[in-house]
């Protein structure tokens, strides 16, 4: 994780939880960018504008557009599909943060796969943050049951 800034304390959010699907089947299901508005919560749009391939990785540029009530905004990162490592790394590129940087890490575990999801954000408005913060940290609680609930109905767990 990246430390934060100096003198600056940036919302962040880490959860880690073992699910009962392999490391490989939760890193397919989290790469699958295209379905998030089906299930992520807040995740309205998502569009992959750019799929490349650089030293052996996947990595996309995709513009996602997160909403609640009235209140959207879109914002362009740029994701990193590590499949050797099993892991995927958000950088933020434009919109309405001024830092936005996500990590999902899985790792075997003795009843399926660890998967570690951690977030560390600040929108670059006050009055965005005052509106959408609450949400985004409820929004990121519900992150990893929603993921977990999609991967049981995907892969019907015994």
């Amino acid at each position: 994780m990246p430390p934060p800034r100096s003198g600056e304390a940036m919302p962040q959010f880490e959860v880690a939880r073992v699910v009962r699907h392999s490391p490989e089947q939760m890193f397919d299901l989290v790469a699958d960018v295209e379905k998030y508005p089906e299930f992520v919560p807040l995740c309205e749009r998502l569009k992959v504008r750019q799929r490349r391939v650089i030293d052996g990785r996947e990595v996309l540029i995709a513009d996602l557009t997160a909403g609640y009530g009235p209140v959207n905004e879109t914002f362009t990162s740029r994701v990193t599909l590590d499949r050797p490592q099993l892991v995927i790394a958000v950088e933020y590129i434009d919109g309405p943060f001024r830092h936005l940087d996500n990590r999902w890490t899985f790792r075997p575990a003795a009843d399926g796969c660890e998967v570690d999801f951690w977030i560390s954000y600040e929108f670059k408005s006050r009055m965005l943050s005052a509106l959408m913060g609450s949400m985004f940290d409820k929004a990121f609680r519900k992150f990893s049951s929603a993921f977990e609930a999609r991967a049981d109905r995907i892969y019907q767990p015994a």
